[in-house]
């Protein structure tokens, strides 16, 4: 199953932990040959280091960058083609998310969460796009799959700058989608709800030093918005992912796929 991605390169950002390092697992299992990019090289060698150990014969290779210096992404893309020639697979999963009322958020702040959520995967398709382009043309297909969030579908309050950074990149990705349509490269959003990663882990910490709630009430208030009554886990964002790269889904462009266990069905 899924023999057709082996051999493929695949870039995945943010690959360090949680749901890059769950994409980075099932991309590894089908073969795919993989770039991890994040902003700590030990985490990612740490990350590299257990793919080999599920998968031995693993082609990986660790590019650290921070997603939103364009020079560092050029140079990271640079390196990782000279390894694995064009990159096939784009996994843009950096993200991070800050929490303030709006009236406390400043412009830094607002900066901040723009050039990481939305900047930075504009700066990771800029610098793969033309190999891709090139491959596609050659016969290997392109996927762009951006992880978003809910929160690019709906708001929440007191994380006004991530909404608007995330609902970015859900206009990007169908803007995107239409324009390369024809030119055998697909481009999706995954928009997760709250899942079991860092970013909640801050979350969960965060509700704790503000309202005095214990950490699984936290965690339960951050799940209740589940119609299931959980977080979502990084293992069920990662096989969506697949999902998306594999063969037969050609016609599946410029679409965004909720992982929430229907938060947004409501």
């Amino acid at each position: 199953m899924f023999q057709e991605l082996e051999g493929r390169h695949a870039l995945i950002t943010g690959a360090g932990a949680g749901i890059g390092a769950a994409i980075s697992l099932q991309l590894a299992q089908t073969g795919c040959r993989l770039t991890l990019c994040g902003r700590s090289q030990g985490t990612l060698q740490a990350q590299a280091e257990a793919l080999r150990e599920q998968v031995p014969d693993l082609a990986v290779l660790i590019a650290p960058m921070d997603v939103a210096d364009e020079q560092a992404v050029q140079a990271a893309v640079q390196q990782a083609q000279s390894r694995f020639g064009p990159v096939n697979i784009l996994v843009n999963n950096a993200g991070q998310a800050s929490s303030q009322p709006f009236a406390k958020t400043d412009a830094a702040l607002w900066q901040k969460m723009l050039n990481v959520n939305l900047t930075g995967t504009y700066h990771c398709i800029q610098a793969v796009l033309p190999g891709m382009l090139d491959a596609a043309k050659a016969g290997t297909p392109g996927r762009i799959v951006n992880i978003a969030s809910t929160a690019g579908l709906k708001g929440y309050a007191y994380v006004s700058a991530y909404v608007a950074a995330k609902h970015g990149v859900v206009g990007l990705t169908k803007a995107l989608a239409l324009e390369l349509a024809r030119k055998g490269v697909t481009v999706n959003a995954i928009c997760p709800g709250y899942t079991e990663t860092d970013i909640v882990r801050e979350a969960v910490q965060n509700i704790v030093g503000k309202t005095g709630k214990s950490e699984a009430e936290a965690r339960q208030a951050l799940a209740a918005s589940n119609p299931q009554q959980r977080l979502v886990q990084p293992h069920e964002v990662a096989q969506s992912v697949l999902w998306l790269c594999a063969a037969g889904s050609d016609a599946i462009n410029g679409q965004t796929m909720a992982i929430d266990g229907g938060e947004l069905a409501g």
